[in-house]
């Protein structure tokens, strides 16, 4: 089951340039959607306001070296391994939920263009299924145990917000294409044909939803990232304050709180943040 192509067996109802042409229009909708996200929150401009403001609070022109230096570490760390998740539940969660969505949609891309009507090489369409898996565990586990209005806050795993039509219709997508493609392989049917509707219903919420949902938070969030180093790095430090090396001397004499509370015996000041699992985001 997890070597064929399902494609191929809905090409005999369904014509290859339809579902060709549903790709591409999938594609242009995410897209659009970006743009219009990016023009409708102004989300371009603040960026730019931002880079704008910072100019004047500087210490240190960067050079081209340093900037792609930055860049190659944002995509190694902050991109590639999720980095900012401190909690290693979530982290893992969301890299399984993250390159399970990309090979998803490469290999549904492989299998849509490339082997639209005959049997695909075996490693493409077990991508395919292991790629949906991949989405499924990580998302649903997300979504019952990780959410923190489920492990924090308490709140049942069925409410629902507008910031949920993402990964709703993400798991959706895999889940429906997952059981859709089992059913191909045993014989297909009406339940088959009802799975098929529900896997096009959620991929097209998924991709035509961006404007609604967090969709556009994934090319944001890298944009983000490296412009934290970026102010980091050239000083600017987006006109707060530096902190500096807490162990110098000039610093503990312009804050004599500093030796008392942060030095090698602090005075007891409870549990603070420990007195609970730190399951939170």
């Amino acid at each position: 089951m997890f070597v064929s192509n399902p494609f191929a067996d809905l090409a005999a109802s369904i014509p290859v340039d339809v579902m060709q042409w549903y790709v591409v229009l999938m594609f242009l909708a995410v897209v659009g959607g970006t743009i219009f996200d990016v023009i409708h929150k102004k989300s371009g401009k603040y960026f730019f306001d931002k880079a704008k403001a910072a100019e004047a609070a500087r210490t240190r022109e960067l050079n081209s070296g340093d900037k792609m230096n930055i860049a190659v570490q944002t995509a190694l760390v902050d991109v590639a391994t999720s980095a900012e998740f401190c909690n290693p539940h979530r982290r893992i969660a969301h890299l399984m939920t993250m390159y399970g969505f990309i090979l998803f949609i490469l290999t549904t891309i492989a299998l849509v263009f490339a082997y639209p009507t005959h049997a695909a090489p075996g490693i493409v369409s077990l991508l395919w299924h292991l790629s949906a898996l991949s989405v499924m565990v990580g998302g649903y586990w997300f979504w019952f145990v990780i959410r923190v209005d489920i492990s924090a806050e308490g709140n049942p795993c069925y409410k629902l917000v507008k910031a949920d039509l993402f990964i709703l219709s993400l798991l959706g997508t895999t889940t429906f294409g997952f059981l859709w493609s089992v059913g191909q392989s045993m014989g297909g049917g009406s339940i088959t044909n009802l799975l098929l509707a529900l896997f096009l219903i959620s991929s097209t919420t998924l991709f035509c939803g961006v404007i609604w949902s967090k969709f556009a938070h994934m090319f944001f969030k890298p944009a983000a990232a490296y412009n934290k180093r970026i102010v980091k790095a050239d000083g600017s430090m987006e006109n707060m304050p530096e902190i500096g090396d807490l162990s110098d001397k000039a610093l503990q004499e312009r804050f004599p709180d500093i030796p008392e509370y942060l030095g090698t015996n602090p005075p007891n000041m409870g549990l603070g943040i420990k007195r609970e699992a730190p399951r939170h985001y």
